[in-house]
């Protein structure tokens, strides 16, 4: 079997899994947390692991889900997320689904890996000329969505794409308020924004620089509102995994106020922690 080094990159989609080094079998990579795949075999890993996270699913999901992960892969191609490529955040939101919230709906799964498509590159998603308005592209990207995968897909897309907001208004405050109105009526979309938001705010730690304090701003917020809304009883998740989600939220919230109650104790150069 070909091996790759440690954060090469491969492919869209996956075929066999590349075991990066004589440690990661595939029972080792499924007892890994994500950010340690992410840190020591970068996208390769990531993808292995939804490799393995997803043999569960009979071949037509696969599929589905191949088609989600090569498209997002192609639409993500050129973004970055501090050290990485942008696309190990959108593999970590999908695998966190499955693995720690137990969800096994694809049509969800597909939405994770499709959660900032629309928002980030709906001229590309549609279609449509790169300077197309926001106005115009973000429903035709839906429709696209729709088209690809189902309007159940693309529903619990925009369910999760931000507005385009007003520039005299507070952005994070809108940002809340969005997500205050359009999750209260799209349960599982619940489920994957509460995904991302580990991602962003629990995993504050592996940000760098000024994005730090940013991010600790943005996101510290929004730990009442994830309190109110995994606590549900329509939010479609165990009560093991609403246990668990709780505790990420009491660790996302020690790190947001050990960076914006004690500043001084947080280098803006390397990351927290």
């Amino acid at each position: 079997m070909e091996r790759a080094r440690p954060g090469a990159t491969e492919p869209s989609g996956w075929g066999d899994p590349v075991y990066l080094d004589v440690m990661a079998s595939p029972t080792y990579l499924m007892t890994m947390p994500l950010h340690a795949v992410t840190e020591v075999y970068g996208e390769a890993g990531l993808r292995d692991r939804f490799g393995l996270e997803t043999a569960r699913f009979d071949p037509v999901e696969r599929d589905r889900l191949a088609a989600a992960l090569d498209l997002a892969g192609t639409l993500h191609r050129d973004d970055r997320r501090v050290r990485e490529p942008y696309v190990n955040h959108l593999l970590r939101v999908a695998i966190r689904i499955i693995c720690y919230y137990h969800v096994t709906d694809v049509d969800v799964i597909v939405a994770a890996l499709l959660h900032d498509a629309v928002e980030d590159h709906p001229a590309e998603l549609a279609g449509l000329p790169a300077d197309t308005s926001g106005p115009v592209a973000t429903p035709a990207a839906l429709a696209a969505v729709a088209q690809r995968f189902n309007p159940r897909v693309a529903r619990l897309v925009a369910a999760v794409t931000n507005p385009e907001y007003d520039p005299d208004r507070d952005r994070n405050e809108q940002y809340r308020a969005h997500l205050a109105e359009s999750l209260d009526r799209e349960p599982w979309a619940r489920v994957i924004k509460v995904s991302d938001f580990t991602d962003n705010g629990v995993g504050v730690i592996h940000t760098t620089g000024d994005k730090v304090h940013r991010s600790a701003r943005k996101y510290r917020p929004l730990v009442p509102l994830f309190r109110d809304l995994v606590s549900r009883p329509d939010t479609p998740l165990s009560a093991e995994v609403r246990t668990h989600i709780f505790g990420q939220l009491d660790l996302a919230e020690e790190r947001f106020a050990a960076i914006l109650d004690d500043p001084q104790d947080v280098p803006a150069s390397r990351p927290v922690g």
